[in-house]
């Protein structure tokens, strides 16, 4: 392998969300969605490049950001974007927010299929709005879309948007195209505008790939903004830039509107660099690194089949985010996630972060070297052991 996943890179005392909020020095932290991996060097270079240059001042987002977006997304994905559907803004929970914003007064209900990302409740909620959710099936493998209760939800006249997770976090599926257009054809019919949150689109693992929301027909197309950014799938979320790329200028407008009201509109100038380089370089290191953040998935499947049997991991399509079931153990996310934290310092999310839905789940980042995904394991299992023998 060209580019060296083993690396143990010390992220302590270096600001880190994820590694510095613990107090504890032997916590081995698996929770807040970012990589412990260095970004792709074409990425570093640029960014090197960048801050030689020493002056930092408000950025112009020139035309090579747009081609580098619309050239990786038309050549990995055969999604075609105008250039004139764009918006920039700081990140996709901003992108999200501005557009609830937007197309909604407050009162108003938006769907969401739970469980899922934590921060769309509170996106909802920041601006006035009430939560509907549209519970997604667990068959005992893997997540489904109940379209009836979809329908249902949809033609209440208080629904006026759904945000939609694709890929799916937590819950790790890749959404086919059938199930996107049933969605789309549901939302179209009650007027429910879709908002398609497709940051962890390049962290697949099927054979097919995720299916872009903008790859539908153009009737679905123009009822949905989608947000994409290359944060999670470069590990550069702390650059904070990321898209909105809305086909109807009549809401595209509404949604800027919100994005100055929001105060959301301007970006920094190594988000910029990032992402050109990021589009146009790092497609082979990207690659690689899919290939090991499945190899991690692998190792902590076959661990807990052998070595875990209370657990269950969910087949993951997409994203580095384990999806364990552990409702066979008798105890509750937070009991769970409280028990391994305080036995063994590893630090997982409880499901319960992800809305009632997820009670009996704990959410795993394995986006870090295999040994500390081995250690996790041990941790794990060290814990259950010491749980069931006291």
């Amino acid at each position: 392998m060209k580019y060296n996943f083993d690396k143990i890179t010390e992220r302590r005392n270096s600001g880190s969300y994820k590694w510095d909020t613990p107090e504890r020095d032997d916590l081995l932290p698996m929770w807040v969605a970012d990589m412990d991996f260095p970004t792709a060097p074409a990425v570093i270079d640029a960014l090197r490049k960048r801050v030689e240059h020493g002056v930092f001042g408000y950025t112009h987002v020139p035309d090579e950001y747009y081609r580098s977006v619309i050239n990786w997304f038309s050549n990995r994905h055969g999604w075609e974007i105008d250039r004139s559907w764009f918006i920039y803004t700081s990140g996709v929970v901003p992108a999200i927010s501005a557009i609830i914003k937007a197309l909604t007064e407050p009162g108003d209900k938006v769907i969401i299929q739970t469980p899922v990302y934590n921060c769309f409740f509170s996106s909802i909620r920041n601006n006035g709005c009430i939560p509907a959710p549209n519970p997604l099936i667990y068959t005992g493998d893997r997540y489904e879309v109940d379209f009836d209760g979809l329908e249902a939800t949809a033609s209440d006249p208080k629904t006026k948007v759904m945000l939609l997770c694709n890929p799916h976090n937590p819950g790790g599926r890749v959404w086919t195209t059938s199930e996107l257009t049933r969605i789309a054809e549901i939302c179209l019919r009650n007027n429910v505008y879709i908002v398609s949150d497709e940051i962890h689109c390049e962290l697949t693992y099927t054979e097919g790939g995720y299916i872009p929301y903008g790859n539908l027909p153009e009737q679905f197309r123009n009822n949905a903004s989608v947000c994409v950014s290359p944060s999670k799938a470069f590990n550069i979320a702390g650059l904070q830039i990321a898209n909105i790329i809305t086909p109807d200028p009549a809401v595209r407008r509404r949604i800027d509107r919100a994005i100055n009201i929001n105060e959301v509109c301007d970006v920094n100038p190594f988000g910029v660099a990032a992402t050109i380089a990021a589009y146009t370089h790092g497609s082979d290191w990207l690659g690689q690194l899919v290939d090991y953040l499945h190899g991690n998935y692998t190792t902590i499947r076959d661990f807990i089949a052998e070595e875990m049997p209370l657990l269950k991991i969910m087949p993951l399509e997409a994203t580095y985010l384990a999806w364990i079931d552990i409702r066979a153990t008798g105890m509750t996310s937070e009991s769970f996630t409280d028990m391994l934290l305080r036995h063994t310092g590893l630090m997982v999310n409880p499901g319960t972060m992800y809305g009632s839905d997820g009670e009996g789940f704990v959410r795993l980042n394995f986006a870090c070297p295999r040994s500390m995904v081995c250690d996790a394991m041990h941790r794990l299992k060290a814990a259950l052991d010491m749980h069931f023998q006291a």
